[in-house]
């Protein structure tokens, strides 16, 4: 069983700056594709980065290019999520994903880890 543990979530006022952490245990396995969504009540969860583990770019949703950096450390088996310029539409519960090797979804969820963007 892989998990997905989620962490660096709080509360920072508009323009501030968050890291969030991904990290990846459990039984061996072959990541494809890491992501990260977030979700906020009554809406559905939307897309916010991905990287694939092989190299290459990550990829962005429109509306955090330029603020949002993923980044991942194979080490580790974790990636990160460095926040910065944040809005309060940035508000939402985060979520790190996983595709493994073979599958097409994200089939590992994290827990989720809330961030609160006051301004």
């Amino acid at each position: 069983q892989v998990q997905l543990v989620e962490s660096g979530g709080g509360s920072v006022q508009a323009g501030g700056s968050l890291r969030l952490s991904c990290a990846a245990s459990g039984r061996t396995f072959r990541p494809a594709v890491f992501g990260w969504f977030r979700q906020t009540p009554g809406k559905e969860r939307e897309f916010v980065a991905a990287k694939r583990w092989a190299g290459g770019p990550p990829t962005y949703a429109d509306s955090v290019k330029g603020r949002f950096t993923m980044s991942r450390d194979n080490y580790k088996n974790a990636v990160y999520l460095q926040m910065s310029s944040l809005k309060p539409e940035d508000t939402a519960i985060y979520y790190c994903a996983l595709q493994t090797l073979g599958r097409s979804d994200y089939h590992i969820w994290g827990q989720g880890t809330q961030v609160a963007v006051s301004s």
